[in-house]
């Protein structure tokens, strides 16, 4: 702002300088939009597709156990008998997952009842087959044709099997007389080496 006069005689004249900025005219601020039921839902369901997939992958990453206590659980042999993996405590077990569609173990099938055949009369050894997401009818049949006669159940729900994070068949764990495992073995395994693992245990839990 400044003033000046016009002579001497007059009054003096505001002249005001237009100092003052322009203001641009504001711009209105859209309101948020409210989502629809239908992008709520859909959101939803990204997100639970995602928490799948998260839990799918942290499962895949979960190795077969190799050591440490055996996961214990309850089971109902083909034949009516119900049993707890702790009640096998005292003696060696052996666990086997198989299912009768599975190539390798129709392989194997054998050389697990030779094996068996060299222990039952032992008193220290239990075998136990657990059939994987396998078809019941299947599996008697399975063991019909290779003439299995120790322990076998089937995997109901396939707890079992998760329990001991299988990624396969066929796939064995050799359990101590403590429960706790001895030795992990990937894929098929013959009347020999398991004769090799088995006998090794026993020397070893005798001299301890």
């Amino acid at each position: 702002m400044a003033s000046t006069l016009n002579n001497k005689h007059q009054e003096p004249v505001l002249v005001v300088d237009d100092l003052t900025p322009d203001v641009e005219a504001e711009t209105p601020v859209e309101a948020p939009r409210k989502l629809g039921l239908g992008s709520i839902v859909l959101i939803i369901g990204v997100i639970a597709i995602s928490l799948v997939f998260g839990i799918a992958l942290v499962s895949q990453r979960q190795t077969q156990p190799d050591s440490g206590v055996a996961p214990t659980f309850s089971f109902e042999t083909f034949d009516g008998q119900s049993y707890n993996l702790t009640d096998l405590r005292g003696k060696i077990v052996m666990i086997n997952f198989w299912a009768s569609w599975c190539g390798p173990c129709r392989a194997e099938a054998p050389e697990l009842q030779s094996a068996w055949e060299y222990y039952q009369d032992s008193g220290d050894v239990v075998f136990l087959g657990i059939a994987y997401a396998d078809n019941g009818p299947r599996s008697i049949e399975y063991m019909n044709e290779f003439g299995i006669t120790y322990l076998n159940a089937p995997d109901l729900g396939t707890r079992i099997s998760e329990a001991y994070h299988i990624q396969g068949v066929p796939e064995t764990f050799i359990i101590d007389k403590d429960g706790n495992i001895a030795q992990f073995i990937y894929a098929g395994i013959s009347r020999d080496r398991l004769i090799t693992i088995i006998d090794g245990l026993r020397a070893k839990e005798s001299a301890g």
